[in-house]
């Protein structure tokens, strides 16, 4: 597929939707998404649209991914130095691998667990001819986070439960930042950032989203 073209128009979109961060454009500009969707999909694999990769998950819209990397990238870590590089992140879901492939061109480090086996091999599949030394694949239960890589920079969540696990909380470092779906008041879900500073944790909550649910277990 030649995706040059149409990649650009889709950063172009993104933009006149909002997203401001240079990096985040960078990195949605040169990741081609068409290589993480099924080759029945292709031809949507840049249209804003959430697809199906299997298992009954899906790979986010490239404005929901773009949206969460920029928050992300607003961590009170970076507030002095906007276009440095997050440090170390803990992607939860990696579903088809696409979140971690952006993510790598906006922090020094990634580690992504997946709890379905089937998706975990299929993301390992996708991202093996990027030779991603950064990125590390994990099989496991997300809920209860990477204990070995913290403390995080960042955490990103791309499945919502009823609230944030301790657990996240607790592997974030000072100065990081959660970006992750959860319950909202009205019965859906909302968009939520929490910075863990010096004096507490601070929470946001923003747009509503919808996102799987957050499971625990591997399967």
């Amino acid at each position: 597929m030649a995706s040059d073209a149409v990649r650009a128009r889709m950063v172009q979109r993104l933009a006149a939707q909002g997203i401001a961060d240079a990096r985040v454009l960078r990195a949605m500009s040169t990741v081609e998404r068409h290589r993480f969707v099924d080759s029945a999909l292709v031809n949507q694999a840049y249209e804003d649209t959430s697809l199906p990769i299997g298992l009954g998950q899906t790979i986010s819209k490239p404005s929901v991914v773009a949206r969460m990397t920029e928050l992300l990238l607003g961590a009170p870590a970076l507030a002095n130095k906007p276009g440095d590089r997050l440090g170390r992140v803990l992607e939860i879901g990696t579903g088809c691998g696409y979140q971690a492939a952006v993510l790598s061109h906006v922090a020094a480090e990634v580690y992504s667990i997946e709890r379905l086996r089937g998706l975990h091999e299929r993301a390992r599949t996708h991202l093996r001819p990027f030779r991603l030394a950064t990125v590390h694949l994990l099989l496991g239960d997300g809920m209860v986070g990477y204990a070995k890589g913290a403390p995080y920079a960042g955490i990103i969540a791309a499945a919502g439960g009823d609230a944030v696990p301790e657990a996240w909380l607790q592997q974030l470092a000072v100065g990081g930042r959660i970006v992750a779906p959860t319950q909202a008041s009205t019965g859906g879900q909302a968009l939520v950032v929490i910075d863990k500073t010096a004096r507490g944790l601070e929470r946001r909550v923003l747009e509503a989203v919808h996102f799987v649910p957050l499971k625990s277990g591997i399967a």
